[in-house]
């Protein structure tokens, strides 16, 4: 009873600091003084004079807990009975009737009570207030009652169904909580919104196994009953996404796909997800059942292009590949750039929509791993030419094609492919990269002044990503110089980042270790350690990458790249050496050791995801 009390009270405060800026008597101000002084006796004088004197209900709550308060039972019961004989609609006060005889011991009267209560409402109106007046003073029992009395009598059909799951929830009903939940998506589809939000929280870092496991089984059964239900799947499917099931998801989606006769369309969206996850292998699955479908299915381009761009995802920038996957992925690109709309041999182009990214792929795998520099040229400098290429992705293919003659050592070739972007898209993001890259070519060549003041402008600008690459190149020559004017361990180091990117990478290892034979405790040296890494990185030595890593943290931590080197080491133990519980204390050390670096918010996100907490 005392929690009875306290709830009382505390709704009693709520509605007077509501009124408080109200004008109010004397009377009214000495009841309230005399209520939160809990001098009940006082506060009794003045609200039984109002109560009698002004609206009822008005003082009423106030009035009914001062005789609570006081043992005063009879009256308290007198003045309820008064409240129900002039409210007939407001069942609610029923509620507090009950009370009074559970005070009195009469825990048979105030079930009568309680029943009558709910017997009398008939109406929405009614059963809401009804319930949450139970709710009020923890009699689930009789709230549950009222739902469901309200269920039976509405006049719209309301369920009730997520107001009795939140009951359920709180007494720990998992099975009637979750049952009701399903219920009312059988009754109607649009709540699936609503179910998945009140779900939510059972995922992630506090998941509820023991709820989810019950959630999967009703879901089997009623599937099971019901296959053409196909709403009662697609939660299914919604939570194998939050328990990263995806292999279960698929089989779901799939299921789905072939009884609606769809086209393929969620199970494209599943296959993006699950890439975004690094579940290659359940993607792959994904694009390659809409791909079955065949050619005049209308998904089946963008199944095929976003396929191969996971694969090339996969085995180039993810560092994970042999010599036979390159060659294979070659292959399936030429196949389908031609089947989608470009013969590379001859250059018969009738159309390259869908086909873009594939083009500068396949160009780029040629020249930076399969040493076919002239091909690479030759089928970006045919793209080119083609009219119905626009002049935005032309431009892409320039920045491409002037990558592979740097690389290929036509340095000169290269920067004025570069400056023709850069003038054509002074103001757009794909100018502004075309400027860094040849800022860069300066920054190669020796010229730091010139790059520097390149870069410089580079730092305000549109793309955060280029403007924080220009920012750190530039950061790197200001260093280099800042302690003396001698130039030659730049030189040497830029010499050295140029061949890496040539992938020379035997001679610019060689040359990294002439700086700190020739210059040792050289503002260079981590550096020199971070370009190792990534030299390294590209030929899969993952041991030695960390090393590296590790060396910059333990010596060079303090230095500009600190952060860089530690959310590196977090990426490579999470996605290549595969020691997520390693990869998630970097992420975590980051967060708390760097928290003005620019990693901090894609590292909260990763160390989450690693946490296992769940997202909408």
């Amino acid at each position: 009873m005392k929690k009875i009390i306290k709830i009382l009270s505390l709704s009693i405060f709520a509605f007077l600091q509501l009124n408080i800026h109200a004008q109010i008597s004397v009377e009214e101000q000495l009841a309230i003084q005399f209520y939160q002084n809990k001098e009940y006796d006082k506060a009794l004088d003045y609200y039984e004079k109002l109560y009698n004197k002004k609206s009822t209900e008005q003082f009423y709550l106030n009035y009914f807990n001062c005789l609570i308060q006081l043992k005063d039972f009879k009256k308290a019961e007198k003045i309820v009975k008064k409240q129900i004989k002039q409210n007939i609609e407001k069942t609610e006060f029923y509620v507090d009737l009950g009370i009074v005889y559970t005070y009195t011991n009469d825990a048979d009267k105030a079930k009568n009570t309680w029943e009558q209560g709910i017997k009398s409402s008939k109406s929405d109106e009614q059963i809401l207030p009804l319930a949450k007046a139970f709710i009020a003073i923890k009699e689930y029992e009789y709230a549950i009652k009222s739902y469901l009395k309200g269920r039976k009598t509405s006049i719209n059909n309301y369920p009730y169904s997520f107001e009795l799951a939140d009951i359920y929830s709180i007494t720990g009903d998992k099975i009637a909580m979750i049952n009701e939940y399903l219920d009312v998506l059988e009754i109607q589809d649009s709540y699936i919104q609503s179910v998945q939000n009140s779900l939510q929280t059972s995922f992630g870092n506090d998941a509820d196994i023991k709820q989810n496991e019950i959630l999967k089984n009703e879901l089997l059964k009623r599937i099971a009953k019901k296959p053409d239900k196909i709403i009662l799947s697609e939660l299914l499917i919604w939570m194998q996404i939050q328990q990263k099931d995806f292999g279960g998801a698929f089989l779901q989606a799939k299921a789905i796909d072939k009884r609606k006769k769809e086209e393929g369309g969620r199970l494209i969206g599943l296959a993006q997800l699950s890439a975004e996850n690094d579940n290659y292998d359940i993607a792959i699955k994904a694009y390659e059942y809409v791909i079955a479908k065949g050619v005049a299915n209308s998904l089946y381009k963008q199944a095929r292009t976003e396929l191969l761009d996971l694969y090339y995802k996969k085995i180039v920038l993810n560092g994970n590949y042999n010599t036979t996957d390159l060659l294979e992925l070659e292959k399936n690109l030429n196949v389908a750039i031609i089947e989608l709309g470009l013969d590379a041999s001859s250059a018969k182009i009738s159309s390259i929509d869908g086909s873009s990214s594939m083009i500068k792929n396949l160009a780029h795998l040629k020249a930076f791993y399969l040493d076919k520099t002239n091909e690479a040229i030759e089928l970006l400098e045919k793209t080119i030419l083609v009219t119905s290429v626009n002049s935005q992705m032309q431009a892409v293919f320039k920045l491409e094609l002037a990558d592979i003659l740097l690389m290929s050592g036509d340095i000169w070739e290269a920067s004025l492919r570069y400056s023709q972007v850069e003038k054509s898209y002074k103001y757009d993001i794909i100018g502004q990269e075309a400027k860094f890259r040849n800022a860069k070519i300066s920054y190669y060549t020796g010229d730091f002044v010139w790059a520097q003041a390149q870069l410089d402008v580079l730092k305000g600008a549109t793309a955060k990503l280029i403007a924080n690459d220009a920012m750190d190149l530039s950061l790197l020559i200001s260093d280099a110089l800042a302690i003396d004017t001698n130039i030659a361990p730049l030189m040497i180091f830029s010499r050295a980042d140029l061949l890496a990117f040539q992938n020379k990478d035997e001679q610019a290892k060689t040359t990294l270790d002439s700086i700190n034979t020739l210059f040792p405790n050289h503002a260079l040296a981590d550096n020199v350690f971070y370009q190792k890494a990534k030299i390294e990185f590209k030929h899969s030595n993952y041991i030695k990458v960390a090393e590296f890593y590790d060396t910059i943290i333990k010596y060079y931590g303090e230095d500009i790249l600190g952060d860089d080197a530690l959310f590196k080491l977090a990426e490579l133990n999470q996605y290549q050496i595969k020691n997520t519980i390693k990869a998630k204390d970097l992420y975590q050390e980051l967060i708390i050791k760097y928290p003005g670096s620019l990693y901090v918010v894609e590292a909260r996100k990763q160390f989450r995801k690693l946490r296992g907490d769940s997202f909408n």
